[in-house]
Parts: structure tokens; C-alpha cells; sequence
């Protein structure tokens, strides 16, 4: 039986080991795993990512009470099986064709993910019993995504993750919208063919990340008329301009996770009481919070 002792134990527990997968080893799952113990075993793909993920772990759980308690209660609310043609449909997705190019230090082209790589997918989920359960998924196809790099490494991208954690923060946009942080323009596109959007300025302090945007990425949005792109730090902005400019809606995004999100989050919070009438919406603000 779960109590709120073991709750607290396995929310801890769940996030760190999914954690440790995800940043060492999250291709290690291959169709040729999955394939075989769905042949064998008779289980769905599901359960079986589910199976081989919790051994990955370094759970064990046929023989440790523990580990099986949190493998029911907590794997089946945090694993989503995702397929390609959820996304395909996607606006951003269907009509922004990348165009490979490097310059310096900088290249911006598609990646992929693997079949069966462990990919997060939303924001943390809470439940009325006390769980925190961290959200991943996996495809069981490659699927392609846009991403800048940075000496190699990415940096700005748009996966699944940014489709679904920015999916209820665009649906509540309307008006004079803001938003700081451009990365590859996922929000600003999304919001800026919304009726209910009047227009839409993007805040963002790398000026090379706005030269890519503007000459590969912005001349494909459909209302880019809409769109109008301020090189500036964001803290900066928030605080001289933004008071000014009577926004309705406000949606901050200059962080990668909340190792470096959290003090950023905090930063902005302290700076609502400036804009009194606009709505403000934060990137995995439940994460962010679950950190504080």
C-alpha cells in the first residue's frame, strides 16, 4: 500500500533514476530488445519499453517489494508511446522545411531520435495522492526534428517536449503577446496563426540565433507580419520595457531545464507587480517548482 512515507520516497526515487537514464544512457533501448521480448512474452510494446526501462534502472522488480510498488503505481502514468503521425500534423512541424546551414560555431539542421530512445515529453504530473510522476515517451520509428548546434552540441530544438509542455500556454494566448526566449520559434509560430493573437514579440539576446530565425525560419511563418523579433536580455527587457508596452500575455522561456531555470523563474516572478494586466506563463513551471 502507498502511504504518503513511500510517496515521497518513490517521487524522489523515480525522477532521480529516470534522470540518470535519460543523460547516460537513453538510446541503450533498441527494437531489437523490444521486438524480441513482445515476440516472446506476448506483452504490448508499452509494457515491455516498461520492463526493460525498469531493469535499466537497476530495478529489480519480481524479487524487491518496493521496486514493484513503484513500477505499478508509477510507470504507467510516466511512459507515452508516441507515434510520428501525431505530429505530422503539428503546423510548426508540417510547414517548416529546415535548410542545413553553418556558420562558425553554429549549425542548424535535423537530428533524429532513435526508435525506443527515452525522450521526455511534459511537464511534470501530480496527483491527488501526493505522486509526482516525471512524463517521458518513446517512438518506434526514427523522427526527425529541427535543432541548433553549438560546438556540436545541441542547443535549440524543437521535439515533442516543446510540442506538449508549450501546449496549454498557446492556447491561452491572446492580444499583445511576448515572449522571452526565440529558440526555434515554436511558440511565437503557434501563436501567431491564432485568431485571437494580435501580435506577437519574441525577446531574445543572442544575436546570432536571430540572424538563422530571421533568414530561415520567420519567411515561413504564414502571419510573420505578426512577428517582431527585440535583441535584448530578457531580465532587462522585463524590467524598462515591457511595463510600457501593455501586454496581455506574457510567456517565459530562456531556460534548458530546471538546473539553470529555477533562479530565472524566481527572477521573473519578482518582476509580475510591473505588469499588472498581463497574464504570465512560465515553460515546465511545475518542474521548476517541484526544484525550489
Amino acid at each position: 500500500m502507498l502511504t504518503p512515507e513511500k510517496i515521497k520516497k518513490y517521487n524522489n526515487e523515480i525522477i532521480s533514476r529516470i534522470s540518470a537514464f535519460m543523460n547516460f544512457n537513453s538510446d541503450f533501448i533498441t527494437s531489437e530488445i523490444i521486438d524480441e521480448l513482445v515476440d516472446e512474452c506476448g506483452v504490448d510494446r508499452k509494457y515491455a519499453f516498461s520492463l526493460v526501462l525498469a531493469s535499466a534502472c537497476y530495478m529489480n522488480i519480481d524479487e524487491d517489494e518496493e521496486d514493484r510498488e513503484m513500477f505499478e503505481n508509477y510507470f504507467p502514468e510516466m511512459i507515452h508511446y508516441i507515434k510520428k503521425e501525431d505530429y505530422d500534423c503539428d503546423p510548426y512541424y508540417k510547414n517548416i522545411k529546415v535548410t542545413p546551414v553553418k556558420e562558425g560555431n553554429w549549425e542548424f539542421r535535423e537530428a533524429t531520435i532513435k526508435p525506443y530512445e527515452l525522450i521526455p515529453f511534459d511537464d511534470l504530473k501530480e496527483f491527488d495522492d501526493g505522486r509526482i510522476i516525471p512524463q517521458v515517451a518513446f517512438f518506434d520509428t526514427e523522427f526527425p526534428y529541427p535543432v541548433i548546434f553549438e560546438n556540436s552540441v545541441e542547443w535549440m530544438l524543437v521535439t515533442p517536449n516543446e510540442v506538449e509542455t508549450m501546449r496549454d500556454a498557446i492556447k491561452i494566448a491572446k492580444g499583445k503577446v511576448a515572449t522571452y526566449g526565440l529558440g526555434l520559434g515554436y511558440f511565437p509560430y503557434m501563436t501567431s496563426i491564432m485568431d485571437e493573437v494580435e501580435s506577437v514579440t519574441v525577446v531574445e539576446k543572442d544575436p546570432v540565433v536571430i540572424d538563422i530565425f530571421k533568414r530561415y525560419i520567420l519567411p515561413q511563418f504564414p502571419n510573420k507580419e505578426k512577428v517582431k523579433v527585440v535583441c535584448a536580455d530578457a531580465f532587462e527587457y522585463a524590467k524598462e520595457v515591457a511595463p510600457k508596452e501593455n501586454f496581455d500575455y506574457i510567456y517565459a522561456d530562456t531556460w534548458h531545464d530546471p538546473s539553470d531555470g529555477v533562479e530565472m523563474f524566481e527572477k521573473f516572478k519578482a518582476l509580475e507587480h510591473l505588469c499588472p494586466n498581463t497574464r504570465f506563463e512560465y515553460w515546465i513551471e511545475k518542474t521548476m517548482k517541484h526544484y525550489m
